[in-house]
């Protein structure tokens, strides 16, 4: 609310609606970053959830700073399910993030329909806010997603750390055309 404009477009009579000024947003809409986190059985060994759930609390810190705007979508054996649902990143994120359950299998299909779902709510509402997806996952599924069209880009953190590796985060990545971190990236710059 711009409240000098205003009061003075109001002038000596009581205040209304149509009175009111808005101060533009600066920078436009603000970024949507929709992190799809797989919470399956394969990311509870070798404390590759406990990772992303590292990753993610830095991250929100980071994205309150900017002022941009935070959604997460998780999968495990309990199907896809909203954690957050999209909104100005928080500056504390432990309350949220460390009660985030894992196990069963990895319907990383039905966790990204959910996003897609999330993301597509997003753009009616604000058709010209950019979104970025983020899909956390070790890879150990047989399901070939589709990529997320409704994302302006795609990116994949690949918590693959077995010493036998599968490489299936890394295929779904090339079939999107997406780059593909491996997280040790991220936890070495923090």
């Amino acid at each position: 609310m711009h409240w000098h404009r205003t009061l003075l477009n109001k002038g000596p009579d009581p205040l209304h609606r149509r009175h009111l000024i808005y101060r533009p947003r600066r920078g436009g809409a603000g970024m949507l970053y929709c992190l799809v986190l797989d919470c399956s059985a394969s990311m509870l060994k070798q404390d590759k959830l406990a990772m992303a759930k590292g990753l993610i609390t830095a991250w929100a810190h980071q994205l309150y700073t900017q002022r941009a705007e935070l959604a997460v979508v998780g999968f495990s054996g309990q199907g896809a399910y909203i954690l957050r649902p999209p909104s100005r990143a928080p500056l504390c994120s432990d309350a949220w993030v460390a009660p985030i359950p894992g196990g069963g299998g990895s319907p990383v299909g039905a966790g990204l329909q959910r996003a897609q779902a999330l993301m597509a709510q997003v753009k009616r509402r604000h058709p010209d806010q950019p979104i970025g997806l983020w899909l956390l996952t070790d890879g150990r599924t047989t399901q070939q997603p589709p990529r997320p069209d409704i994302a302006d880009f795609c990116q994949v953190v690949d918590f693959e750390t077995e010493t036998i590796r599968l490489g299936g985060a890394q295929r779904i990545a090339r079939s999107w055309q997406a780059p593909c971190w491996p997280v040790s990236a991220f936890m070495e710059s923090g």
